[in-house]
């Protein structure tokens, strides 16, 4: 079990890694070690996650979800195949934990009477301003 926080902790069978080559620089070993890691997790039917824990991290990682609902985590930064997975867990707890957290709700407050007055002031300032930078007439 990997434990995300008091709420949440996740099943090891749920999470699928599959190693790749990496791309750009490190010679003959980024030709023959597949070190990346593309860790995959099925947000859509992962009996882990509560609904609103599963909705949340739906929009957080919205561009990281394919459309049947598989969260994808890439991590190529070491040239450690262990270092790589090790991270790209990291990254999928961390974007439950930050699902797990509840929005804080705003509350709507209006402009006070002084705010408005300064703005408006500014707004005759630059008006007073603009109205110099008109064509010079010649007197001649």
């Amino acid at each position: 079990m990997i434990v995300v926080n008091d709420r949440v902790s996740l099943n090891e069978e749920e999470i699928d890694y599959e190693f790749v080559r990496s791309s750009g620089p490190g010679g003959q070993n980024v030709n023959k070690v597949s070190t990346a890691v593309q860790l995959r997790f099925d947000v859509a039917n992962s009996p882990s996650l509560p609904e609103d824990v599963r909705a949340r991290l739906e929009k957080i990682a919205h561009n990281r979800i394919s459309a049947s609902g598989v969260l994808l985590v890439d991590s190529r930064g070491t040239r450690s195949q262990l270092k790589n997975k090790e991270e790209a867990l990291q990254r999928l707890v961390r974007l439950i934990d930050m699902a797990c957290r509840k929005p804080k709700a705003r509350n709507k407050t209006r402009p006070t009477l002084a705010s408005r007055q300064r703005r408006l002031d500014s707004k005759k300032k630059r008006a007073r301003k603009k109205q110099f930078r008109g064509k010079v007439s010649s007197w001649d």
